[in-house]
Order: C-alpha cells, then structure tokens, then sequence
C-alpha cells in the first residue's frame, strides 16, 4: 500500500508532456525530414543532411527567441506544407487517417462475430435433429448393423 502512494505521487509530481517549455528534440520529432528519408528530422541518419541540418538549426533559433512549439509547427506547416508534420492533424479529410483504423478493426469485429454466431447456430440446428430421436433411416442401419455382427459372430 505504500509504495502504491508513493507511485502516486510521483506520478502526480512528474509534469505531464506539453506542460513548460518546448523541447527542440519534441519538436524534431514532429516534423518529416524533407529529404527523402521517411524519418522525423530528429531521426534522420543521413551525415550533414541538406534538408534536416537547417531545420534543426531553425528549431533552435525560433527556440532561443522564445516561440511555442504551436508557432514552430505552424510556420514550418506555412513554409513546406502539412506533409512535414510527423503526424497528420485532426482537421478536414486527415480525420479519417484517425478515424479509419478504428473503424476497420470495429467493422472487422462486428464481421468476425456476426460469422461466429450464425455458424454457432447452424452448427446447433445441424446436431438438434439427430439428438432428438431415432430416424427411420438410423433404425434401418441399426437393424443392418445387428444383422452383420451376428453373422460375424456366426463364421467365426
């Protein structure tokens, strides 16, 4: 119990993310190195690389002269476009870079149990009939399966 209360307020005591000021390696991490790469500008593994050399060094200038991260990302946004940004915004068409991902594992559960229940229920109305009764047909085979054993039983 009492380590409980002291993870409690460590907890409690750590700032959140986005709490104080911007971090220039926060920053690199949200924008897209511009040369090619795929990676953030902090990520990028490329020696002297013409494209994410400058930003950092912007990074830290716009940093140094007191700027949100907010004013960063905004006027990197304004100079090369949203597809600097790491990760897409929540706004217009990029809602459904969000929103689709959930959507297609909630569709593909919804599939997979509508699936399962009606072969659950074919599978009981297959075996109900059999569980009720003897059929005709099961006592014609019955009556045959006698019939060969005793004549087993005879010759041997």
């Amino acid at each position: 119990m009492r380590v409980l209360l002291v993870a409690l307020a460590l907890a409690f005591a750590i700032p959140a993310p986005g709490q104080g000021p911007p971090t220039q390696r926060e920053i690199e991490e949200s924008l897209t190195c511009q040369c090619g790469c795929g990676l953030t500008v902090h990520a990028c593994n490329h020696i002297q690389c013409g494209s994410g050399e400058p930003i950092k060094k912007e990074i830290g200038e716009r940093l140094g002269r007191g700027e949100s991260k907010e004013q960063i990302l905004a006027a990197f946004t304004e100079k090369f476009g949203e597809k600097i940004l790491s990760s897409p915004t929540m706004q217009g068409f990029n809602q459904l870079a969000w929103i689709m991902p959930f959507a297609v594992v909630l569709l593909a559960g919804t599939i997979l149990a509508v699936v399962i229940r009606r072969r659950s229920h074919a599978t009981a109305t297959v075996l109900t009939p059999a569980a009720a009764g003897p059929t005709p047909a099961s006592d014609a085979l019955r009556a045959r399966l006698a019939r060969e054993l005793d004549d087993l039983e005879r010759e041997s």
